[in-house]
């Protein structure tokens, strides 16, 4: 194994403009082949030991048991030469890889991006890639990338989608796609293939991303195209093929992990009325089991880039991955909704999202401080589009990079300082404090102050009122006729 390392002398605590498979992670297999192992710590194990490391392992074709070289020539569907695949190590990717080479006769070069899912998700991928023919797999760190300069925009912006999303799917895509067509570029490639289903969301979402960043890159989606419907299609497919099928025990639930959040769809929540298990959560406890005593904690903010914990600097990747266990274990973070995906069926989905919901509520309180009415409401007004192009997968559509422009510029202030009581699911607000302050005591008390003077409101309110007070008058006079 090949390992390179990369390294970005770009201060993470200094907020500046946004830089420029399906479901990888927990939700690694579409069939719902492969299980999602629970961790009590979703700290960064693997992301530890990697640090800034980019991890390129380049293995050989075994051409003696593959009879699907990319030198036999076009496949079933046409020819292509190098392929780059989104890949998790699930069944449906590992049955990707040989299609790719029977239907369209080319080398396939798998790639796993590391966006903070779990070292076990990342575990053995070497020896599934080789053994399903693959001749290359790249596997990249890309947590700090993810945190840095995707989640938090989107934290600074706050975008929310339809009421409760906190957009954790949404913003890992275009990060992994991007880097997928990094990738086509550093092995030659002249394709890329993911394997979202032609229902969902992602499918949009990374072909988007292909599109803005590489026009000429030809995408291909074999669930748009295969004949196989289910799980055991896959595992025919497989066996015909000698690819040995993933032995894993099958989860019931579909399930997407990242360092933002954990999501959990299918089985009984496929059904709105079902109340959903409490064996199903895995990055929070129950809140009626949390500890029966509050924690404070205190929340260090620059231009609305969270910095700091209790005082103390981190990475935004650490930052993060510390208040996912802290809020984890206070059962923070837990949402139930109904959401209208982009294709346009509604789809039910449970979502944890602990640490991300602790910096939205502390980014939240701090701007109660720092922008006054107009620019609240105008900043929420774009929030929902902003939320809107994130969740379709338009990152890196002009008008998402315009409107973060506008974003970074008007939370310049938004800098300072909020407490926070996590008790039983609950963020409560303790306590903001900025430099910027809009508050002033010596306004806002009830006790006379020079610089307002209580009288000046009679005027105010007649002038404020008068549109009203004119309809009134003239109701008034139509009603005397």
């Amino acid at each position: 194994m090949q390992v390179t390392t990369s390294s970005s002398s770009t201060n993470p605590f200094v907020p500046g403009p946004n830089r420029d498979c399906c479901k990888l992670g927990a939700k690694a297999s579409e069939f719902r082949g492969v299980a999602f192992v629970q961790q009590h710590s979703t700290k960064r194990t693997l992301s530890q030991a990697c640090k800034t490391k980019a991890i390129e392992a380049v293995m050989a074709s075994d051409k003696g048991t593959d009879a699907l070289s990319a030198a036999s020539g076009k496949g079933l569907r046409g020819k292509l030469n190098k392929v780059v695949l989104a890949y998790s190590g699930g069944l449906d990717t590992s049955v990707i890889v040989p299609w790719l080479r029977e239907n369209y006769g080319c080398e396939v070069v798998c790639f796993t991006a590391d966006v903070g899912q779990g070292i076990s998700e990342l575990e053995g991928l070497e020896a599934k890639a080789k053994a399903s023919g693959a001749c290359q797999l790249v596997v990249k760190d890309l947590t700090d990338e993810f945190v840095k300069d995707y989640v938090y925009p989107c934290l600074r912006a706050g975008a929310v989608y339809e009421r409760k999303y906190l957009l954790g799917t949404s913003m890992a895509r275009p990060v992994i796609a991007k880097a997928m067509v990094d990738v086509a570029k550093e092995v030659g490639a002249d394709a890329v293939a993911h394997g979202c289903t032609g229902k969902g969301n992602d499918q949009v979402r990374f072909e988007l991303t292909f599109f803005a960043l590489n026009p000429d890159l030809q995408v291909v989606a074999p669930w748009r195209e295969w004949d196989i419907t289910g799980r055991e299609d896959a595992i025919e497919y497989a066996k015909k093929h000698n690819v040995p099928v993933p032995v894993t025990k099958k989860s019931i639930y579909s399930r997407d992990r990242n360092l933002w959040h954990l999501s959990h769809e299918g089985d009984i929540l496929e059904d709105p009325a079902n109340e959903p298990k409490k064996d199903m959560y895995m990055m929070s406890v129950d809140p009626e089991d949390a500890p029966n005593t509050p924690e404070y904690l205190e929340i260090g903010i620059v231009s609305g880039f969270p910095i700091s914990i209790n005082g103390k600097e981190l990475s935004p990747a650490s930052l993060l991955s510390e208040l996912n266990d802290i809020g984890g274990r206070h059962g923070i973070g837990r949402i139930d909704m109904v959401e209208n995906r982009l294709v346009g069926m509604k789809s039910r989905g449970v979502y944890e999202t602990p640490g991300g919901t602790i910096l939205a509520a502390a980014c939240r309180e701090l701007e109660s401080l720092t922008l006054d009415r107009e620019a609240i409401q105008f900043k929420d007004t774009m929030a929902l589009k902003y939320a809107e192009l994130v969740y379709a997968g338009r990152w890196f559509d002009p008008l998402r990079e315009s409107m973060d422009a506008f974003m970074e510029n008007i939370s310049k202030t938004t800098t300072g300082s909020v407490k926070l009581k996590l008790y039983k699911g609950s963020v409560i607000v303790a306590s903001r404090k900025s430099p910027f302050s809009l508050y002033r005591e010596d306004i806002s008390s009830f006790e006379s102050g020079q610089i307002y003077d209580q009288a000046d409101a009679a005027g105010f309110i007649k002038l404020y009122g008068l549109p009203m007070r004119v309809r009134a008058m003239l109701e008034k006079e139509q009603a005397k006729k």
